[in-house]
């Protein structure tokens, strides 16, 4: 007979489901930003560099190439938060090119941001958090297309480009709390 599998929590070994996806808060600054209410996926990518030894026979050997950090879109709805413009607006800033302030299109100094994504558990214990590092907006909705026959809300995103992304081993799996007797 084999042996159970390993608990897949350390110090709630009782626990079998995973953590949901649907509470979370995204940080930059030394603040959270408020709103935001969908992160895509983080996702890395390795090439895969194959290569052949001379004196071999037609063995293709493989090793890892260059790795890269796909992009991170933050979604949420449309408020009088101007986070999201404020730091698009480092990266290109209309006004200061109308003006032909050809020196302050870009905020060279400021336009790259350390963000985190913090992921709690059912009961708002921080379970997960992840670190993505210089990161700057390729790509900034405002406004969605804007249809009087729909009753949805207004979205607007920003497309991020990262250099890289770890996990924060600083925050480890609390103990859950348990309610009645």
């Amino acid at each position: 007979m084999p042996a159970p599998p390993p608990p897949q929590f350390i110090v709630n070994a009782t626990r079998m489901d995973p953590y949901k996806s649907f509470k979370f808060r995204v940080w930059w600054d030394g603040r959270y930003v408020a709103g935001v209410s969908k992160v895509s996926a983080l996702k890395r990518t390795t090439e895969v560099t194959k290569h052949r030894n001379g004196g071999e026979e037609s063995t293709v050997r493989r090793s890892p190439g260059r790795t890269e950090f796909a992009p991170v879109t933050l979604e949420r709805g449309v408020t009088q938060d101007l986070a999201f413009e404020a730091w698009t607006n480092k990266v290109w800033n209309q006004q200061n090119a109308q003006a032909q302030m050809a020196d302050k299109e870009v905020s060279l100094a400021s336009f790259r941001k350390d963000i985190g994504i913090d992921v709690f558990n059912e009961a708002g214990q921080k379970v997960l958090s992840y670190l993505l590092f210089r990161c700057w907006v390729s790509e900034f909705q405002a406004l969605p297309d804007l249809d009087a026959n729909q009753s949805t809300v207004a979205i607007q995103h920003l497309v991020l480009e990262c250099e890289g992304w770890i996990r924060d081993v600083a925050v480890v799996e609390p103990v859950e709390p348990t309610f009645g007797s």
